[in-house]
């Protein structure tokens, strides 16, 4: 961890990581532990209230209750990363997750007297703008405290959090509505997001908000990201590399695998064991990342894994037995570990620091935004070609990855991008 001297005088200024300081590791640990803490409540109260809805309504309360959930999700992503680039990280994520908290709580004393739909309904919707908004500027903070091939690595370690998560998670949601009701799945979320608030406390800790830009509206910066996309070639076809990937890897895995499963008479345990194989291989290459990720090339992380992916996807297809389509699920889930974060982080080293919530904004709308295209595209087209022969059509597309991947590697590296201008920064962690 860098550490000042102790009788050095703390600067008011932000300082610019030197090449020889480049991770601040006391606050990334706060950043993917508070992350833990969080993900694994959002997780738990997330089965928690799609079971409640379905012993309230069906079908149908479940699908209301999603949609709540993620449209404003994803439309407040497109002004979350304008809102996160004027007024700072800090701000908006501190009053979203005190706002989430308060929200929680007080969801936990109208769902214990209640039992109706409309409050899960509100809380999931007014949830969903507060996450939207906080998403873009939570993608800000790790180029911040890592820089060069150290930042693979902290995403590698962030990618951990994220997978162990709804591994947890799901059952531990499962686990409070078994042995209490939904209210007592909302304190815990409360808990967690306090625990998170805790840690943004720390990490957050002596940045500076922003210079304004007179006259330029929050409405004129919401299309910042798209902007970028049209002027940054490497962040554009890093931007294709990533949404033709979970465009191709959305339906096969949340639609298709059970309907082949069912199709080929194995057993409804057959689509958790595949998926719980992805996820152990996606685990232990996230924490092979995170310890030698500076070490594999980056050409090997994102274009080698992104061909191994697609002929993945494409193989799972055609696999005879439940022990094979196993073995292929759980390679693609270690691919995918080295895949997404290499992603992550050449798209985050080739965006303008100044624009950086813009610019993970379009990349969280390439995963948020493709799930439902992916699904009611291939879904449609599965009525027509069947499920083998539309699982193979995702595979090929998945093979536009990497290619895209190899352009973006292709592009010249922008200066401000390799050492970008510092518009907000913490100052160096005290000891």
């Amino acid at each position: 961890m860098d550490t000042p001297a102790q009788d050095s005088p703390v600067p008011d200024a932000p300082v610019r990581p030197s090449p020889a300081t480049r991770v601040q590791w006391g606050r990334v640990g706060s950043l993917v532990g508070g992350q833990a803490a969080v993900q694994l409540g959002s997780f738990a109260l997330l089965i928690a209230m799609n079971w409640t809805a379905v012993e309230l309504g069906g079908t149908r309360a479940v699908t209301v209750l999603m949609l709540a959930a993620t449209v404003p999700r994803a439309l407040m992503l497109i002004f979350g990363g304008a809102v996160a680039d004027t007024l700072g990280p800090r701000f908006v994520l501190l009053r979203t997750t005190a706002a989430r908290v308060v929200l929680l709580t007080v969801g936990a004393v109208v769902t214990a007297g209640a039992h109706s739909l409309w409050p899960l309904v509100v809380i999931a919707l007014i949830e969903g703008i507060l996450l939207g908004l906080a998403g873009p500027a939570s993608g800000v903070l790790l180029p911040m405290f890592a820089r060069g091939e150290q930042l693979a690595r902290a995403n590698s370690l962030y990618a951990m959090v994220l997978r162990v998560a709804p591994i947890l998670g799901a059952p531990a949601g499962a686990f409070l509505i078994t042995v209490g009701e939904l209210w007592v799945a909302l304190v815990v979320g409360a808990v967690s997001g306090a625990l998170w608030f805790g840690c943004l406390l720390h990490v957050t800790h002596g940045f500076v908000r922003p210079e304004p830009e007179p006259g330029v509206s929050l409405v004129k910066r919401s299309g910042d990201g798209f902007r970028l996309l049209a002027q940054n070639p490497r962040l554009r076809w890093m931007f294709i590399a990533a949404l033709c990937l979970d465009l191709a890897f959305s339906w096969p895995a949340e639609v298709a695998l059970p309907l082949l499963v069912s199709e080929r008479g194995w057993g409804v345990s057959a689509v958790g064991i595949v998926l719980a194989a992805f996820s152990v291989g996606a685990l232990g290459s996230s924490a092979v990342g995170a310890a030698l990720a500076h070490r594999i090339p980056m050409f090997v992380r994102l274009v080698v894994t992104g061909i191994g992916l697609a002929a993945g996807i494409l193989v799972m297809a055609l696999m005879p037995s439940v022990t094979s389509l196993t073995v292929v699920a759980a390679g693609v889930g270690l691919l995918s570990g080295l895949n997404g974060p290499a992603i992550v982080t050449l798209y985050q080293q080739s965006a303008p620091e100044d624009r950086m919530g813009a610019a993970m904004s379009t990349l969280s709308l390439a995963g948020i935004g493709t799930a439902p295209l992916s699904i009611a595209v291939f879904s449609s087209l599965s009525l027509v070609l069947g499920i083998q022969t539309t699982w193979l059509l995702c595979g090929a597309i998945a093979f536009v990855s990497p290619v895209a991947a190899v352009m973006a590697l292709r592009q010249p590296e922008r200066v401000d991008a390799v050492e970008p201008a510092v518009t907000e920064s913490p100052v160096p962690a005290a000891v």
